[in-house]
């Protein structure tokens, strides 16, 4: 089961998908469309049509993707020259590793503004042609959900995962026994969570972050005050200096869900204070295991103190991880790419994790090695944002969505 919010459920005025011009000869594809394009592997070119500087910002990810600025194609048509910008033959900025261009083109921009004229100038061409409606900021606001299999469940219990392609974030909703629990929540769609517990006949009663987000405005305290329900955070966040109140667990506490509980596990090695829950067979992960990497340990850390960070999430990931059987459910806080959608959802058997990412046969300083060769920069804003989740900076709503903006980088790799 599977549901989209599409763009304008966030906090920004305006909806871009219904503000973005409707191409005249090409056609509009919505982001929902884009996103099952991707998971299904249909084949077609992903057209960029933005600048240098703000695709390396943020892109989205394609197997086939060509980079050619608007303002080549002002100058392509005025010069009868279009269809050269497509073809290869002008000095066009392929992205690397890219195979061929192939139609059809989705043509995208910020705002779904200049990629609409891009549209219909390859439409005219008799090339097929779409414009990404809304742009990057409509891709930026959709946000779908998908439920976890019931098997790895105790009995009665429901369990969304919530997908947001733009950044890769990841979040739950258990549903038991008319009561609901979001983990963390994106500030972005706060209401959206008791909305969807609503309709599964459930009240939501708390909002938990597994730890202190550096990449997301946390929504716990937008879903607390708009329903009534709990705030919770792990302790740690007291001593990272959180000034709003929010009930504080550590590890080995339990947060009841009608008659289910999750159960707090101690996962540092991102932050100090990382936790971990887990529901029968489902374990989730936040930021520490992911489904083709593990996180990075330097949002916290200062450069002197990463290699300890590393050294402590190599001791989450094999000792304390250990605990768990190799048909533990993982479900984690980010995911990377639509490589790692697998029929709607993103997670994988703790078994098959501990094969694919060697977490069992790596030692401890070999680990640290191979975290720290090949991070990615950091996420965008960082420090902002953490300062913003503890409470000690402000930012309204269209703010936070702008500081939030980008790839996720909350991965030590990506493989």
């Amino acid at each position: 089961m599977t549901d989209d919010v599409e763009p304008g459920a966030g906090p920004a005025e305006g909806d871009p998908v219904a503000e973005s011009p409707e191409p005249e000869q090409a056609a509009a594809l919505t982001p929902a469309d884009l996103r099952t394009w991707l998971d299904e592997g249909r084949t077609f070119t992903l057209l960029d049509t933005r600048n240098r500087e703000e695709i390396d910002e943020w892109r989205i990810d394609a197997p086939r993707r060509l980079e050619v600025p608007y303002v080549k194609f002002v100058s392509a048509r005025v010069n009868d020259e279009v269809g050269s910008l497509v073809e290869g033959d002008a000095d066009a900025d392929e992205g690397e590793g890219s195979p061929a261009p192939a139609e059809p083109f989705v043509a995208v921009c910020p705002r779904g503004e200049a990629s609409a004229e891009v549209a219909d100038l390859l439409a005219a061409e008799g090339y097929e042609a779409y414009n990404l409606a809304g742009g990057m900021h409509g891709w930026a606001r959709l946000y779908g959900a998908t439920e976890l299999p019931a098997d790895a469940l105790p009995d009665g219990v429901t369990v969304l995962q919530y997908r947001r392609p733009s950044s890769g974030c990841l979040a739950y909703l258990v549903v038991a026994d008319g009561e609901a629990v979001v983990v963390d929540p994106l500030r972005a769609f706060a209401d959206r969570y008791a909305d969807d517990a609503a309709a599964r006949d459930a009240t939501l009663v708390a909002a938990v972050d597994t730890h202190v987000h550096a990449d997301h405005v946390s929504g716990v305290r937008a879903a607390a005050d708009a329903t009534g329900a709990t705030p919770v955070l792990p302790a740690g966040a007291a001593e990272r200096g959180l000034t709003w109140d929010a009930t504080l667990l550590e590890a080995g506490d339990s947060l009841a869900v009608g008659s289910a509980d999750l159960t707090a596990v101690a996962a540092p090695g991102h932050t100090t204070e990382m936790l971990s829950y887990r529901a029968g067979e489902v374990l989730f992960a936040g930021d520490s295991l992911f489904v083709d990497s593990v996180a990075r340990p330097d949002l916290e850390a200062g450069d002197e103190d990463v290699r300890a960070f590393a050294r402590t999430l190599h001791g989450t990931l094999t000792e304390r991880f250990d605990a768990f059987d190799d048909d533990t459910l993982v479900a984690p806080g980010h995911y990377a790419g639509e490589g790692e959608v697998a029929d709607g959802l993103v997670a994988a058997r703790l078994g098959e994790l501990r094969e694919r990412l060697d977490l069992r046969s790596l030692d401890r300083e070999t680990f640290v090695e191979r975290v720290l060769a090949a991070m990615p920069p950091r996420p965008a804003n960082h420090e902002t944002i953490t300062e913003v989740n503890l409470g000690r900076a402000s930012a309204d709503g269209e703010e936070a969505f702008e500081l939030e903006l980008g790839p996720n980088n909350c991965a030590a790799t990506a493989d």
